[in-house]
Formats: C-alpha cells, sequence, structure tokens
C-alpha cells in the first residue's frame, strides 16, 4: 500500500498524444519514486477550462467540473483531489469555492447531476501536484532522493499565472514565489532568484486567436530567462510549458531572434536527479532538448 493516495484528476491535455503527455509519463515516475499512489477518477470528464469562458455559461460550466468532484466523493471518500495540469486545478478549486459560498448555485449544479445520479457534497480538498510534494513530502525528503545532482544547470523557475493566482501556494508571495526555486535548489541545480518574469503570462489560449500578441509576451519571457543566465526554463504549467517551447521558431522568425530555450517540467527534472532514466522522465516528449539534461540522466 502506497504511503500516501490521493483522488487523481489527470485532464485531457495528460492523455496519449496531447502536448503535455510528458508530464503525465514524468509524474507518474515521480510517484514511483516518492511511494505517491494517484487513483484516476473513474469516469472523468473535461473541467471546462478555455472552452468553459467562450460560451455555454455558468452553470453547464460549473457542472462540468462538480460532477467530476462528485465521482470522487463516491469513489474515493478519504482522498484529497490532485491535479497535475495548472488550469485543470484552477478550475477545479474556482468551482468549488464558489458552489460552496453559493448554495443557490450549488443546489442548481445538483439538480443538474440529478441525472446522472449524483450529487456534489462539496467536501473535497482540491490540490495541485506541487502542493504535494511541498505539503505532505517536503523539501528535505525530495532531497534525500538525489542520486544525480542536476549541477552546471541554471534554472529559470517559470511559475506563470494559473498556479499563482488568485490562489496560490500557501505560504508564497504573489508577487515572488519561491516554492520552484526551492526545488531546483533541492536537486542540485542553480535557481536563478531573480528571473523577472516568473509570473508573467504566456498569453494562455490568446495564442491562437492572436498570435502576434501572444507571441510578444512568450518573447519576454524567454528574453529574461537568456538575460538571467538560464540554460533552461522549468514549470509546473502544461499550457505554459506548450506555449513556450512551441513557439519559438515563430518568435525567431518575426524577430529575428535565435531562441532555443529548453522548457521542461519541474517532475521531469525531479526524475532525472532521482537517477531515472531519459525514457522515465519522457525527455524524448520535449521539442527542444537539454542536452546537459540528457548527459546526466544517462551518466
Amino acid at each position: 500500500m502506497a504511503k500516501h493516495e490521493y483522488s487523481y484528476y489527470p485532464g485531457c491535455s495528460s492523455q496519449k498524444g496531447a502536448s503535455s503527455s510528458n508530464l503525465e509519463k514524468s509524474v507518474e515516475t515521480l510517484c514511483e519514486e516518492l511511494d505517491i499512489k494517484l487513483n484516476p477518477i473513474p469516469d472523468w470528464n473535461c473541467c471546462g477550462a478555455s472552452i468553459g469562458y467562450a460560451g455555454g455559461g455558468e452553470l453547464p460550466r460549473m457542472t462540468l467540473s462538480a460532477r467530476n468532484l462528485a465521482l470522487s466523493e463516491k469513489h474515493h471518500p478519504d482522498q484529497d483531489v490532485v491535479a497535475t495540469c495548472a488550469a485543470c486545478w484552477l478550475n477545479t478549486r474556482e468551482v468549488q469555492e464558489r458552489l460552496n459560498h453559493n448554495p443557490t448555485l450549488k443546489a442548481e449544479t445538483n439538480i443538474a447531476l440529478q441525472s446522472v445520479k449524483l450529487e456534489y457534497k462539496g467536501n473535497k480538498k482540491v490540490r495541485h501536484m506541487v502542493e504535494v510534494l511541498i505539503e505532505d513530502i517536503g523539501y528535505d525528503v525530495l532531497g534525500s532522493k538525489v542520486k544525480k545532482p542536476l549541477e552546471g544547470l541554471k534554472i529559470a523557475g517559470y511559475v506563470g499565472c494559473q498556479t499563482n493566482r488568485p490562489f496560490g501556494i500557501a505560504g508564497e508571495s504573489f508577487e515572488n514565489p519561491m516554492y520552484l526555486d526551492k526545488m531546483v535548489e533541492t536537486l542540485g541545480a542553480e535557481a536563478l532568484t531573480k528571473y523577472d518574469k516568473k509570473v508573467a503570462c504566456c498569453s494562455g489560449a490568446l495564442m491562437f486567436s492572436e498570435p502576434e500578441k501572444g507571441q510578444a509576451l512568450v518573447k519576454d519571457i524567454i528574453e529574461s530567462a537568456y538575460d538571467s543566465g538560464a540554460n533552461m526554463i522549468v514549470t509546473p504549467c502544461p499550457l505554459c510549458q506548450a506555449n513556450v517551447e512551441i513557439y519559438q521558431d515563430e518568435i525567431n522568425a518575426r524577430y529575428k531572434t535565435n531562441f532555443e530555450m529548453p522548457v521542461m517540467y519541474y517532475s521531469q527534472l525531479m526524475d532525472v536527479a532521482f537517477g531515472r532514466s531519459a525514457l522515465d522522465a519522457a525527455l524524448n516528449g520535449n521539442i527542444i532538448q537539454s542536452k546537459k539534461l540528457r548527459e546526466i540522466a544517462d551518466k
């Protein structure tokens, strides 16, 4: 039996073939190392992030996440809900907060859920995976697992918007959260604590509708990392990872830059530092490879 068990909401972006399936694989490896068991919520559905704001109305968006929470309450009654996707975590937690503070909206949502024989009670704690690592595992334990220190890596910790506002991580500053920097240092790399774009927006879905504006925001994020001396960016957010990595060629063409900045997940760094292979850390899932991280993994 695993030491830590959670009711796991995978979210759409984690699925095979999705842009962040490497996050899913690297978190799976991480859980093996830390004796964590993630129990997927049976028959989960999309949380409604992004598209829920574009149309469909408030009640349908609330009901999407409420259904997931009701399923978790039914199948994993004693386990916190954990998400690895920042948007899923934010959307699910927002729905929980709103329903628990609005009896009318909660009642209307439960009327909708009656059609699938579910009831949302609102007694779950909704957490991001980094909260589990910080609060339940702790930096000391993470440090004790390091077999291959990430020496030579200079890392800009890019938190982004969604794990930072409006809820944030307990005990962290909204303007200058330090948890990624602490994780990086725990793994033996150099954290660039003065990186000034760590909470800047990556443009989110604006990258699709207004790419020029989105690319301008991402250009500043990458440029600041280079100016800080980084040879890698690390993030907890799938959309941030995708936007900052995928569009570098287009940004180079538009702005005559020469960006080739690896953008990794915190979980990939941990896997390598804990002695796991490049395959286990899903390094092949990244478009821009970090030669240094690969060298450490292959030792």
